[in-house]
């Protein structure tokens, strides 16, 4: 008697259907971001100066104070791969500090006025109507006024003092940052969401801070890469006058107004400090733009 085949499917055998797994929108954009080679080459070499300046201590071939005043400025040598200042000091000794103090400089700035900027942004937006009105209008008053005299006034009545050059420069950044998260708060503040999260019960507070602010994370991130090169250049600017960072402190907006003094004796003292500086804002400026294409990409396609 024939037997007859059974229709019954083996379970150990192997299926031949694919299972594709999802990818989330911060996965899409950092795949995004890894195929801009200006913003990685940007990325790479602001790590590369972060790494420098968190080792100087260790690696800077001079001690910071040390000075030969009968050597005086002298041209890159194999002694002195940048050469040294007037006062024999190694310049890239200099450089690898005033970067530490910069860099430093950058991102405290930058996260005060990150704090203020949100913060006053999503509440304006949040909220509404007349607290959003008078806190824009408080902006706009304070975008009328000139930013540099305000800081040298803070500067000259209360001192001049590292954690008064990043409260200030910081207290002076934060209103594009504010604009900025208010409009996209009003229109987070329509999705269906916040009006799940009111009808819960939940505070204001914690909506803001839980359900609004993760989900304008984008545009705050671009603009904090964008933020970050003009407060350092800002500050380049205030030690160029004599009003930022103070000897024998030293940073690479200082070492440029030494350079500038003595540019035509002595090149090496300003093209060095000035390579630097320039080169660390095209890298962030490079990654800001490379996170805004990955974070938006139909923005980056108009």
């Amino acid at each position: 008697m024939a037997s007859i085949p059974s229709t019954r499917q083996n379970p150990t055998a192997s299926s031949s259907i694919d299972i594709v797994e999802g990818r989330s929108l911060w996965q899409d954009a950092l795949s995004r971001l890894k195929q801009n080679k200006l913003a990685m080459t940007g990325l790479y070499f602001l790590s590369f100066m972060i790494l420098i300046a968190l080792l100087t201590p260790w690696i800077a071939p001079y001690s910071y104070e040390t000075q030969n005043l009968d050597m005086g400025a002298t041209g890159p040598s194999w002694a002195h791969w940048l050469g040294t200042d007037t006062f024999g000091r190694d310049l890239l000794t200099r450089i690898m500090y005033g970067g530490r103090v910069s860099l430093m400089v950058g991102f405290v700035a930058t996260a005060v006025a990150l704090v203020i900027g949100v913060l006053w942004g999503a509440i304006a937006g949040y909220v509404g109507g007349k607290t959003d009105a008078i806190m824009m209008r408080t902006v706009d008053i304070l975008y009328a006024l000139p930013f540099m005299i305000f800081i040298i006034l803070l500067m000259v009545v209360f001192g001049r003092s590292m954690l008064l050059l990043f409260l200030a420069i910081g207290c002076v950044e934060w209103l594009t940052m504010a604009r900025i998260v208010r409009g996209q708060v009003r229109v987070v503040r329509k999705q269906e969401y916040i009006n799940a999260a009111i009808a819960m019960g939940l505070s204001h507070w914690h909506i803001i801070t839980r359900h609004v602010i993760p989900n304008i994370l984008g545009p705050i991130i671009v603009y904090v890469t964008l933020t970050i090169p003009s407060v350092m250049l800002l500050e380049a600017f205030l030690s160029f006058l004599g009003l930022g960072v103070q000897p024998p402190e030293s940073s690479w907006g200082l070492l440029i107004s030494y350079g500038v003094e003595s540019m035509e004796e002595y090149p090496w003292l300003i093209i060095f400090p000035g390579a630097v500086l320039s080169l660390t804002l095209f890298a962030l400026n490079f990654l800001g733009d490379g996170l805004r294409d990955a974070l938006d990409p139909k923005a980056s396609k108009d």
